[in-house]
Order: C-alpha cells, then sequence, then structure tokens
C-alpha cells in the first residue's frame, strides 16, 4: 500500500485478511509451546492453582502491553513511506541526523520523493537540536547506533533458526499423547526434522504459488484455538477470568520468588511474531494490521491461553511436567485434526520467519552491512519475494541441529525467547530516537516511552539471560558471530571508501596526463564502476597510467544505496559531465533503496545509455537557455543552476527521468541477421512530418548482426539543436553500437604495519576471507564476463 494513499474499506478487510497468514503466523502459534516452556523446570503447578493463574495473568498483560499498546498503538505509526523494520527506523534517523558511517550522502538524495523529513517547529527546535547535535558530533555514538541495529539483525536472523525448530517440535509434540513415551521419543525427532527439510527445500520456489493458503489455514488454526478456548472455559472453569487482574502477578513472584522470575524466560515467548507486525508493513498498511490484530489475533490468543489455564485448574494428576502444554487440554475426539491443523499452522508460521530473514539480509547487504549473497527474486508480479540459497542452507543446517541437539522445548524455549526479546529491546530504543528526531516530541515523552517499556523488556530480558547455561547461549554465539562479520565486512567497507576519497584524482589531471602520455581513444562505452560520487578513482588513474588507452565515450557509475525504502525510477539517475564536453566523460549516479530491486545488465545498459542522450539534450537546452539570458529558472527539470559557470564541474549533476522530456526521447533497437548494423539519429520538431531534420549514419562491417538504435529528440525551438548536440548523440550511438566493457576493480585488503593484532586479523584476514568466498561485485551488478576488465588494486588501511 502506498503511503499517504487511503485505502476503501473493502481493500482494508482483504489485507488485514492476508495479513493473517503473513503477519501473524509466528504470533498465532505461540499457545502451542507457552506453558510447557513455562512449567517446564523453574515452576510446578500446584493444587492451589496461584502458579498457573499467575501465568495466565502475565500473560494477558504482556500481550496487552507490548504487541497491542506499543506495536499496535505506537511502533507502526513510525513507518518508513510504508515500510518498517529495524532498518527502517534506523533509515529514518539517517535521514534526519548525520548518523550514518558511510559518508557518500549528497544533497541531491534530499530531493527524491520518497526522502520525507519532518521539520521540527520553531518553538522547541533549540531543545531537539542539542540532541541532533550531541550525536552528530560524537563518531562513538554513531558506532553504537549501528551496532544496536546490528544487534537486532543479528536476532532477527537468530530467531530465523529458533522459531521454525520450536514451533514445529512442539507441533509434532502433539503425539505425546497418542504414543508411548518409547514411541513418542523415536518418532517427534526424526518427523520434525523431516517437515524442516521439507519446509527449507521448497524456499527455492518462492510462496506465490502455495501463499493463497497461508491466510486460510492461520485463520482455521485462531477460529479453532479460540474455540477449544471457549470450551474449556465453559466446561472445566468459568471464573478463569479473575486472573486478569493484575493483583495474580504479585502473589505468583511472592510464592514462587527467584524460581517464578526465572520462569519469565517461557512467559515472554507469548509474544514472540510482534516484531513482524512492523516488519511487514510494507507489504500492507497500518489500519490493515491493525484491524486484523485488534479484531482476531488478539481475542482468539486471549481466549486460547485462558482455555488452557481453565484446564490445568482443575487437572493436577500429571504423570510429568511436558504434558502442561497445548494438546492436553484438546479433547481426544478432536485431538488428531487439532494436531494436523497446528502443524501447517506451524509451517505457515515458520515460512513467515523464514522469508523475513532473507527480507533482512537483503537490506543488511544494500546498506553494506553484509557480505554480498546471491539474491533471487522468486516473482516477477510479487515485489520483495526473495530468496537467498547459501542462508537458506544455513538456516536448515542450524534448524535442524537445534532440533537434534536441544530434543525438548525448554532450551529452544530459552533460546528463542532471548532472541525474541533482545529484537524488542532494540526497536524500544530506536523508537526513542524517532520520537526525538523524527517526531519532534518532547525528550520527556521519548524517555518515558524508554522507560515504561524498556523496563519491561528488560525484566524479561533478565530472565532469559539467566537462563545461559540451558540454551540461551545459542542465539548469543549465533549474534556474535553474525556482528562480527557484518561489523568486519561495514567496518573494511567504510575504511576503503574514505582510502578511495583520499586517494582520488581531479579529471584536471587525467587530462594533463592525456597530453603527456599521447592517450588514445578505442571505440565503444567504459564503463568505470566506482563506489565514489565525486572525482576520479584512483584505481582508473593507474590503468590508464600502464595502459594509456580508454573508451571513446567513458562513464564514471557509482551504484549506491539511499537510506530510503525505494527510489523511483524516474529519479534513480544522476548524470553529470566529468571534463569539458569534448572529452565525452559523464558521470551516472544510480540511487536504490534498500528495497529495490537491482536491474539485470540489460535494461540497466540501455536505460543508462538513454539517460545519457537524455541529459545530453538537456544540457543543450540550458547552454541555448543561459546564453540567452533567460538561465534555468522557471524550468521544471532538475538542474544545478551553476552549471552554466562551472560546466565541466564533478559536482553538477541532473536527476534524468523527473521531467516531460523523458518520455519524448525513445531508443529503440531492430534486430535483424542480414549482416549489416544501421545507426539512425533521428531530431523532430514538433509540428513537422518531414524528416529534413533526420542524420543518418550507416555502418556495415561484415558478420556483424544488424541493429537499428534511434533517438526521437522533440525540439522546443529551432535555435536549440545544433551540430554539437547531434555530433554528441552521434558518437554515443557509435560508441554503443561499437560495444560496452565494464571497468571494475579488484581490491585485496591489508592493515598498516603497526596495526594492532584484532585489526590485522580483522582486515587481512576476516574481510579477505570473506570478500573470496562470497560473490564479487561483478557478479552482483551482473556484469557479463566476456565484457569485463578488472583493475587490481592493494588497500592499505
Amino acid at each position: 500500500m502506498e503511503p499517504g494513499k487511503r485505502e476503501s474499506w473493502r481493500t482494508t478487510m482483504l489485507l488485514a485478511y492476508q495479513s493473517l497468514g503473513v503477519v501473524y503466523g509466528d504470533l498465532s502459534i505461540s499457545p502451542l509451546y507457552v506453558y510447557k516452556s513455562t512449567f517446564a523446570d523453574d515452576i510446578t503447578h500446584s493444587d492451589t492453582n496461584e502458579e498457573i493463574l499467575g501465568v495466565l495473568s502475565f500473560v494477558f498483560w504482556t500481550l496487552t502491553l507490548i504487541p497491542l499498546l506499543k506495536y499496535v498503538s505506537i511502533v507502526l505509526r513510525a513507518d518508513d513511506n510504508g515500510e518498517g523494520g529495524t532498518f527502517a527506523l534506523y533509515s529514518l534517523i539517517c535521514r534526519h541526523a548525520n548518523v550514518s558511517l558511510l559518508p557518500n550522502r549528497q544533497v541531491a538524495d534530499e530531493e527524491l520523493s520518497t526522502y520525507r523529513l519532518e521539520h521540527p517547529p520553531e518553538a522547541a527546535a533549540g531543545q531537539r537540536s542539542r540532541i541532533k547535535d550531541w550525536l552528530e558530533m560524537h563518531r562513538s555514538l554513531k558506532t553504537a547506533l549501528l551496532v544496536m541495529v546490528m544487534i537486532g539483525t543479528c536476532m532477527i536472523i537468530g530467531d530465523g533458526v529458533l522459531t521454525p525448530a520450536i514451533s514445529v517440535f512442539s507441533a509434532v509434540s502433539g503425539l505425546e499423547l497418542s504414543l508411548s513415551k518409547s514411541q513418542h521419543e523415536y518418532a517427534v525427532i526424526p518427523i520434525t526434522c523431516a517437515i524442516l527439510l521439507f519446509l527449507f527445500a521448497l524456499q527455492h520456489y518462492g510462496t506465490h504459488r502455495v501463499g493463497f493458503l497461508f491466510a486460510p489455514i492461520i485463520l482455521a488454526w485462531l477460529i479453532c484455538m479460540s474455540t477449544l478456548g471457549l470450551y474449556n472455559i465453559f466446561r472445566w472453569n468459568p471464573q478463569v477470568y479473575q486472573a486478569l487482574n493484575p493483583v495474580y502477578m504479585l502473589k505468583f513472584l511472592k510464592k514462587t520468588k527467584k524460581s517464578g522470575w526465572m520462569s519469565l524466560g517461557g512467559i515472554l515467548l507469548c509474544m514472540t511474531g510482534s516484531e513482524a507486525m512492523f516488519a511487514d508493513l510494507g507489504h500492507f498498511s497500518y489500519s490493515s494490521i491493525q484491524l486484523a490484530f485488534t479484531s482476531l489475533v488478539y481475542p482468539a490468543l486471549i481466549l486460547g491461553y485462558m482455555g488452557q489455564a481453565a484446564f490445568l485448574t482443575q487437572h493436577h494428576d500429571f504423570d510429568s511436567s511436558y504434558q502442561i502444554g497445548f494438546y492436553v487440554s484438546v479433547p481426544e475426539i478432536v485431538r488428531w485434526p487439532v494436531l494436523v491443523l497446528a502443524i501447517l499452522a506451524s509451517v505457515v508460521g515458520s515460512q513467515a520467519i523464514i522469508s523475513g530473514t532473507f527480507s533482512i539480509i537483503n537490506q543488511s547487504q544494500s546498506l553494506s552491512c553484509f557480505p554480498r549473497v546471491k539474491v533471487v527474486h522468486t516473482s516477477e508480479k510479487i515485489h520483495g519475494q526473495i530468496y537467498i540459497p547459501e542462508i537458506n542452507w544455513m538456516l536448515m543446517i542450524l534448524c535442524i541441529a537445534v532440533t537434534v541437539g536441544f530434543r525438548d522445548t525448554k532450551h529452544m524455549g530459552n533460546a528463542s525467547g532471548l532472541a525474541v526479546i533482545t529484537v524488542m529491546l532494540v526497536t524500544t530504543c530506536l523508537m526513542s530516537l524517532v520520537m526525538v528526531l523524527c517526531w519532534h516530541r518532547p525528550p520527556a515523552l521519548a524517555l518515558a516511552f524508554l522507560v515504561f517499556f524498556g523496563s519491561i523488556e528488560a525484566f524479561y530480558f533478565s530472565a532469559s539471560l539467566i537462563k545461559f547455561l540451558d540454551g540461551a547461549w545459542v542465539p548469543i554465539l549465533l549474534a556474535l558471530i553474525l556482528l562480527t562479520v557484518m561489523f568486519v565486512w561495514h567496518h573494511t567497507t567504510i575504511k576503503k571508501y574514505e582510502y578511495d576519497l583520499n586517494n582520488k584524482v581531479t579529471m584536471e589531471w587525467l587530462l594533463a596526463l592525456s597530453d603527456k602520455l599521447g592517450m588514445v581513444r578505442v571505440p565503444g562505452i567504459g564503463l568505470v564502476y566506482t563506489d565514489l560520487t565525486t572525482g576520479v578513482p584512483a584505481n582508473f588513474s593507474r590503468f590508464v597510467t600502464n595502459l594509456p588507452a580508454f573508451h571513446r565515450v567513458l562513464v564514471f557509475v557509482c551504484v549506491k544505496s539511499v537510506q530510503v525504502p525505494r527510489v523511483l525510477p524516474a529519479e534513480r539517475y544522476l548524470v553529470g559531465r566529468v571534463g569539458p564536453p569534448g572529452h565525452r566523460s559523464y558521470r551516472c549516479i544510480v540511487r536504490y533503496g534498500y528495497r529495490d530491486v537491482h536491474q539485470d545488465v540489460d535494461s540497466f545498459e540501455t536505460e543508462l545509455v538513454e539517460s545519457l542522450a537524455t541529459f545530453i539534450r538537456l544540457d543543450a537546452m540550458f547552454r541555448s537557455s543561459d546564453d540567452a539570458g533567460d538561465g534555468a529558472a522557471g524550468s521544471d527539470v532538475d538542474y544545478d543552476p551553476l552549471r552554466e559557470r562551472r560546466s565541466s564541474s564533478e559536482n553538477a549533476l541532473t536527476v534524468v527521468g523527473s521531467n516531460p522530456l523523458r518520455r519524448r526521447i525513445s531508443y529503440e533497437y531492430d534486430d535483424s541477421h542480414d549482416g549489416a548494423s544501421s545507426v539512425e539519429i533521428r531530431v523532430e520538431s514538433p509540428g513537422t512530418t518531414t524528416g529534413g531534420g533526420t542524420v543518418e549514419l550507416v555502418t556495415a562491417p561484415p558478420r556483424v548482426v544488424k541493429k537499428r538504435v534511434r533517438f526521437l529528440v522533440e525540439e522546443t525551438s529551432p535555435d536549440v539543436e545544433d551540430k554539437r548536440v547531434l555530433e554528441e548523440l552521434h558518437e554515443l550511438c557509435e560508441a554503443r553500437e561499437s560495444g560496452t566493457a565494464f571497468i571494475m576493480g579488484h581490491s585485496h585488503v591489508k592493515a598498516k604495519p603497526g596495526s594492532s593484532l584484532i585489526r590485522r586479523l580483522a582486515i587481512g584476514y576476516g574481510y579477505n576471507f570473506l570478500r573470496r568466498n562470497c560473490r564479487g561485485p561483478d557478479v552482483v551488478l551482473r556484469v557479463p564476463p566476456a565484457s569485463l576488465l578488472e583493475v587490481g588494486r592493494v588497500y592499505v588501511l
């Protein structure tokens, strides 16, 4: 749903229904394992029922305060152009305060349609600016903020390992009431592993083929769970609603003391999946997610937990504590259908968290916080459905290892609970900054939000952390490994960028060097990939120094990510000249958001050449208007007003695609196989039907596939078009016809002499190991191997 667009009630209802399978799968199946994890070791279910009623009271208020009050009422409003999640909050903060560690921010980025800022009122601007300045002045605070975001990301990935394991295992554990103990031990683990193997093996097909089944399964599960809850309440204990009184929480803690506090690690599992409401916001809308939770999911969960508690208050004669779970309260006559439905619901919930893990990793690598991995888009129609093969198989191996290693809900619950609560703590801290920097609320209000929700989550976090030896070490170990990988990659990427920035050369130096070396211009287009937004990269200067020749048309291409979820296609390209017009050198900055889909090389190359042709035409128009004394004022085209005074300046860039002229310029191919090649440039004036403005060049090299490249440029005045523009367009056509070469840097990184041991290990070994074993930039950008030219360079950081 596009931000700011008001949907009809029918659309809201449809989105609310669809969100059940995507957003609420994980949260809906939590009743399968909450009571079982809570009563695993620390507390027992006594005849007084104080323990079960206290746990029910904790569950009710936890669901009310965290998912309902915090997420649905507050956090969901902190969307980034309709997108949610950890990186959406970080993106909002980076746009309102200069806290990003990667120094590639440009003023032109602030003109993007999705680069929305809320300007603070004048009344409290001074107080807020002090907080903003405090963050911007201290690099250590910027690093701490990024590390906190990375920790949250690592725990989400850890949740992608633990949630499928505990969900499927808990669902399959319903067999314990139908099999003997020995049969149960030999059956549950293999069945669970088989389901997990099947689930991960199907990921590469995508979910769009079976996604229509997700919502009906979760809807049927919620109806089944609430119906069983109502049955147990009226059948066993209609007075169980009294446990919703918070006094029962105090009675619980007073009686159980330390063991009750430690059991909170199981209780917090009732809000597993709450973060998905915010993370999946971009696929739905605020009103639809709010409607689905408040009208169906929340009541069904409360009824489900109350029904289990009502049954347990009248039953105390269990053989062992592991039977204090969901299935024991299910009537035997419907136990098998409920078991099948629970397994299906657990698969849907696991699918949601796996897809969320793919999404968060894709966002991380877009912002240079994760090594480059293969991202496969499984659906051409549905945006955002992706599959990452390497991550998928790693998740599968770890998930099965956790299942086989722990073999019980207790240890899995301890591990999953710590991952869940850590992500929520990170969201609370980021939200407090968003309230101050983006919403411009008083700092006291943000502090109250942080203290209230942060203290609740810290209470649960402490109870989970104390279970370190009983399973909580798993997410901590995973987070440490992933955090090390992410920090090393991001830190070295920044240092490489700073190194390139400090060693770049100017176009004036390159032009002076060309005269000394007798530089040769060969036919074709040379695309020089660089991370720099200004200047000539050092690897290219090294290239031309050793081999004094480069292509007739030279384009310095910078593909960068902007702190927005998506960049509109009409605003994607920033084009400018590098050097004088006769040098035929350009700069093109291609901007992507952290949720954008990167183009394949064919469409990118076509659009790039089209953008260059558009820029040439626009540049001539502005030069002509400047010569006439009109300047660029009043034009609806995004243009640097200083262009006329510094036509060769590297900072003068034009947004190509955000103006009506874009639609009047076409670039077409006409392929045949008769062995000739023709290039046609057509310039047509409005209102004319003759071809007097057409310049045609035909070249016919032998045995070459014929292509027709045509530019149609609508003339606004007869004085604008001149021979120089036609000549430049003609050279661009010829260069495109001759072929395109992709010039990229091949880097090796090593630490400076005298660096610490940790730095030498991280940069010299860690980063180089990741670089060699992950996908290279040429693979990520889909560069044809036959057209690739790599320039080696050693970075001493």
